[in-house]
């Protein structure tokens, strides 16, 4: 393959992945998961990351301010990177298979962790096939400031072994293998919250025979 030719296909592979981003800001934002410029979103490329930068509305991406970081963590081209970028970097070091990564302040989710989570190893119980078969486990990270480097220790820590995380009055982290699927994680999550929320009393978790058939049927992680 001639030098040209590979580098019009990594350019339109990261051309790609900026509009991808930008789609499911701007999808996110529409739907009330992030406001204002709270959020975050990344995508892993062959030689480093895309990530949106620091105090931007994900409702309003411009795929050419789309943040480019080198494998050396440096900037390439681009905004600013978002604050969380070794939050991201971390989670991608651990998890060879996640390719996106997306961070909101969802507000069901923060709510539930002023409320109080169902547990602090499993945040929300397993009361939808759905919440089992996409989400799985979520953690949660008790609270330290955007940004800090303790936090995102903990998260790689974490990563290999779940998709998404619930940060202590910040909010869910998850990953996945695209942006779009770490999307579909998050809504998942996020609707989980809300009708634990508002159901009272509350529901009862699928028992382990129910579980076991998901595991058995669709490969769920639970």
């Amino acid at each position: 393959m001639s030098g040209n030719l590979s580098a019009s296909i990594h350019g339109s592979a990261e051309s790609s992945l900026r509009e991808e981003i930008c789609v499911v800001g701007a999808n996110l934002y529409s739907r009330g998961y992030t406001v204002g410029s709270a959020g975050n979103i990344s995508a892993r490329l062959d030689d480093g990351w895309l990530i949106t930068p620091t105090d931007a509305c994900l409702g309003r991406l411009d795929p050419a301010d789309i943040a480019k970081v080198g494998l050396d963590g440096q900037p390439v081209s681009g905004g600013k990177p978002s604050k969380t970028l070794e939050l991201h970097r971390g989670i991608y070091a651990a998890n060879s298979e996640a390719r996106g990564i997306v961070h909101t302040h969802s507000t069901h989710l923060v709510a539930l962790t002023l409320a109080g989570v169902w547990k602090e190893d499993d945040i929300l119980p397993p009361i939808t096939p759905y919440y089992v078969m996409k989400v799985g486990h979520v953690p949660l990270i008790r609270y330290r400031r955007p940004g800090d480097p303790q936090a995102a220790a903990q998260i790689a820590a974490l990563a290999a072994d779940v998709r998404a995380v619930l940060l202590e009055r910040l909010g869910p982290v998850t990953w996945e293998r695209s942006v779009s699927h770490a999307s579909y994680v998050l809504e998942e999550l996020e609707e989980t919250a809300r009708l634990w929320l508002m159901t009272t009393p509350r529901p009862d978790p699928l028992d382990e025979a129910a579980i076991e058939e998901l595991r058995q049927t669709f490969r769920a992680r639970w």
